[in-house]
């Protein structure tokens, strides 16, 4: 299962997040510039643990860093829902880096064995900058509606919620994740609601990610009340191949996908 979550994070790094930054307004050079962490990141990740691969890690985590630094300017220039999501977005890599960098290290973090950094590395690049990426754009679709800044401010509550959580504990992050996935439902309702306007494949790709989000959520939902309450639950294992793929896939790559072919191109 490692490797099935290398290559989740490897396309988070190299798809997800640099295609992210063009559809929230990045130039194609500032999101060209994320490659420049985004690669030693992902080469670190198939490297033996160990000083070579916790400095490219290191690598990774300077770039995410850069690219957190670029909240308060776009905050202060645009102060609306949409823009508080996409604020959470740009701050979750740098939070998947300090997993990253600790978990190829080999040195548990705050308790935190290596395998759930790992974990953790893959999450904050979906459920974190994914989740609250498409919140954002849909929130801005829709004009800054009362449903839109709904989704743009739950999905990022949910996750500031389910990272508290980690430190807190398993009721602390049942609590994030029943806020979370409620913003993640309504950003899946919104998500077929935006594809009544697109093409046939545009359509098609929104109504794969809105299912594969809506269907996802419910799995990381009845995980999180069975650590907090003792109740029967999927294993982590089976949660990375269904949740974990299902969110990666389904949700993030189709429905950025689908983004992208409605976005006019830029310079």
């Amino acid at each position: 299962m490692r490797a099935v979550v290398d290559v989740i994070v490897v396309a988070g790094m190299l798809v997800v997040v640099p295609v992210g930054l063009r559809l929230a307004g990045f130039s194609r050079l500032a999101a060209g510039l994320w490659w420049v962490g985004a690669v030693p990141g992902a080469v670190s990740l198939w490297l033996p643990r160990g000083a070579v691969a916790a400095t490219l890690a290191g690598i990774y985590l300077c770039a995410a860093l850069v690219l957190a630094a670029q909240i308060p300017a776009r905050l202060w220039a645009r102060r609306t829902a949409s823009e508080l999501a996409f604020a959470t977005a740009l701050i979750t890599p740098a939070i998947a880096g300090v997993a990253l960098l600790a978990e190829r290290a080999g040195h548990p973090l705050w308790g935190f064995d290596l395998g759930i950094l790992a974990l953790t590395t893959a999450h904050f690049h979906y459920a974190g900058f994914a989740a609250a990426l498409v919140a954002g754009l849909l929130c801005r679709s829709f004009a800054e509606s009362a449903t839109g800044r709904a989704a743009a401010l739950t999905v990022p509550a949910g996750t500031l919620l389910v990272l508290g959580g980690y430190f807190v504990g398993d009721l602390a992050e049942l609590a994030g994740a029943v806020v979370l996935t409620a913003g993640m439902w309504a950003v899946a309702w919104l998500t077929l609601v935006r594809s009544r306007e697109a093409d046939r494949l545009t359509r098609a790709l929104f109504r794969v990610s809105a299912t594969a989000l809506a269907v996802s959520m419910i799995l990381a939902l009845a995980w999180a009340l069975g650590e907090a309450t003792g109740l029967p639950h999927p294993t982590i294992p089976w949660m990375i191949a269904t949740h974990g793929v299902a969110n990666a896939a389904g949700f993030a790559l189709c429905g950025l996908a689908a983004w992208v072919r409605l976005r006019p191109r830029q310079p």
